[in-house]
């Protein structure tokens, strides 16, 4: 607290009022120059340099242009906006998806509002302290809070909205999957293939579990495009990240697997997801008198006790005082 007191001092005898604040916004400006240079490089894959030599002179140039999609602008900034290794941008595009965000670009575009809104941020809360300091003197600790907690706020509003969105997509997924587990063993005793169940199902749950319905949906077309049912199903296990979707996948490729009955595999499945969801309720019910007890304590017990005991404090209060 001493050395920012005076280093506060120094700063406003050199620089005048506003010294401290003129010293920071050098300083982040001093760390972007020097930052930005190394993060925009990009270096050149052999793969690229490979596809560059053999399309050019190959094709026309009005048809690079019906090709080009105006993102190779973008394309330098892959640095800035992609972590660097491959477990992390993979571990970034499955939070991106498990939040329903399943192009391409989803994990720049998530890095690309988190940089703009933290600048944007902190852009106005420097403002902000101009403004507050122009009609009376801040203290450094006033000074680093109006500028750097809006820049903190502008950063993690796109990590609690990506959170906000993979938790309802959850919720909404654990809450259908039972009756659709039942809307799907209906179609395979009608006489329908699982393909087609799994189609029937994205379609009717559409309007009240739409998470759940695109997910039936990608499965059913990404088997309709060839790929092997055992991988699609794994690779949906793994985009929904809920032990209920995993274990309803390990029983497929399991009756898959050993020839025996799918329709009584989810027969047995989807009871056992109905008492689940009863279980869940159950268990929600019985929490419900512990989380009303602080409640009750605070809006019950106090007016009660005034009630009770205001009157003899009262009286008590009267007769002291007329002694």
């Amino acid at each position: 607290m001493d050395l920012l007191n005076r280093l506060e001092g120094y700063l406003i005898d050199s620089l005048g009022p506003l010294g401290p604040l003129m010293a920071m916004g050098m300083l982040g400006i001093l760390l972007i120059a020097l930052t930005l240079p190394v993060m925009l490089k990009k270096r050149d894959e052999p793969f690229d340099r490979i596809k560059a030599q053999r399309t050019v002179g190959a094709a026309p140039v009005s048809q690079a242009l019906r090709r080009s999609s105006g993102t190779e602008k973008l394309d330098r900034f892959a640095n800035l906006l992609e972590p660097k290794t491959a477990e992390e941008l993979s571990a970034s595009r499955l939070k991106m998806m498990r939040a329903g965000y399943r192009s391409k670009g989803a994990v720049r575009a998530f890095h690309a509002a988190q940089f703009a809104l933290g600048v944007g941020f902190l852009v106005l809360g420097v403002l902000y302290a101009l403004l507050a300091s122009a009609t009376a003197p801040l203290t450094m600790q006033q000074m680093v809070i109006y500028t750097l907690l809006p820049g903190a706020i502008g950063y993690y509003l796109p990590v609690y909205w990506i959170k906000r969105r993979a938790q309802e997509r959850h919720d909404q997924i654990v809450a259908g999957f039972p009756d659709a587990l039942d809307m799907m063993l209906v179609c395979v005793e009608a006489g329908q293939s699982l393909d087609q169940s799994i189609l029937r199902v994205a379609r009717e749950s559409a309007s009240g579990y739409p998470a759940l319905a695109e997910e039936f949906e990608m499965v059913a077309h990404e088997v309709k495009a060839g790929k092997e049912r055992v991988a699609v199903l794994k690779d949906m296990a793994e985009r929904v990240g809920i032990p209920d979707v995993s274990s309803f996948v390990t029983t497929l490729i399991q009756s898959a697997t050993f020839g025996t009955s799918i329709a009584e595999a989810l027969r047995v499945y989807s009871s056992e997801m109905r008492d689940k969801r009863v279980m869940r309720a159950e268990e929600k019910a019985n929490t419900l008198p512990t989380k009303l007890t602080l409640g009750t304590m605070l809006l019950t017990v106090p007016p009660l006790m005034l009630i009770l005991i205001g009157p003899s404090v009262y009286g008590i209060a009267t007769q002291l005082g007329g002694q």
